[in-house]
């Protein structure tokens, strides 16, 4: 499905990242992937060799703009083109309204979640615009649906990757780019053993907000990302996709 296309993929070294990663390597695209994890950046690139595509590692941390700067140049030198650009880089951390350090949780928060999907989705366009391609931004129901103590930042942040997304679509579909999120609920990550929840807020709890009592798993999203970014979802754009079991109906 993916045959001779060019897919570049942030935060792909570990969770929905790398389960992305490699359906597209599975589907028969070249695959460059950016994260901060060298050891895990070099797992997914065996796991993609092993299925025949071609790899490329960019270590990177894109919450530093230079940094950020680098990724769509590095893959198109070694591509030579970019049909499909997936934002999924992002981070949770916890602080309430109340938190002394909220604005301190947010400009971290945003440094990651948001800011990098504007640079790097500025960066592409070009490349994009040439291949008739198309971003996928990993979003999640939490952009509208706020319940979770703690997560107002992350919560906002998202808000404003939906807004982007929407925002983009709208602006780049005359030159026949397509914009779309997913918006996940809770997946097994891991962006939740990473962003330490408070010890009154069990994780076990999470469960119970969805209407199906489960997590899904990293490969449900991938899936969605790959249906999303392909011709079958060639008349979907400004989509932003819930998959979360069911937890926006609690």
């Amino acid at each position: 499905m993916f045959a001779n296309k060019v897919v570049l993929v942030t935060g792909g070294s570990s969770g929905i990242g790398a389960a992305t990663v490699e359906l597209f390597a599975k589907e028969g695209a070249s695959v460059a992937f950016v994260g901060r994890n060298e050891a895990k950046l070099k797992n997914v690139a065996n796991n993609c060799e092993k299925l025949g595509a071609k790899t490329l590692i960019i270590k990177a941390d894109i919450s530093k703009d230079k940094e950020a700067k680098t990724v769509v140049k590095k893959t198109v030198d070694k591509f030579g083109k970019l049909d499909v650009l997936v934002n999924n880089a992002g981070i949770l951390r916890y602080a309430t309204v109340c938190d002394p350090d909220l604005i301190g949780n947010y400009d971290e928060i945003f440094n990651t979640n948001l800011r990098p999907i504007i640079l790097i989705t500025s960066l592409a366009i070009p490349h994009l615009i040439a291949t008739k391609g198309n971003i996928v931004n990993v979003s999640s129901v939490l952009s509208s649906w706020i319940k979770i103590p703690g997560t107002i930042s992350y919560c906002m942040s998202k808000a404003a990757v939906d807004h982007f997304t929407r925002g983009a679509a709208t602006e780049l579909a005359p030159h026949g780019v397509r914009v779309n999120s997913v918006n996940p609920g809770p997946v097994i990550t891991d962006i939740t053993t990473n962003a330490q929840p408070p010890a009154d807020q069990p994780q076990d709890n999470i469960i119970d907000m969805t209407a199906l009592k489960r997590f899904s798993d990293a490969e449900e999203i991938g899936e969605v990302i790959l249906f999303l970014a392909g011709d079958k979802g060639r008349s979907v754009t400004g989509s932003c996709y819930v998959i979360d079991n069911g937890m926006y109906l609690k």
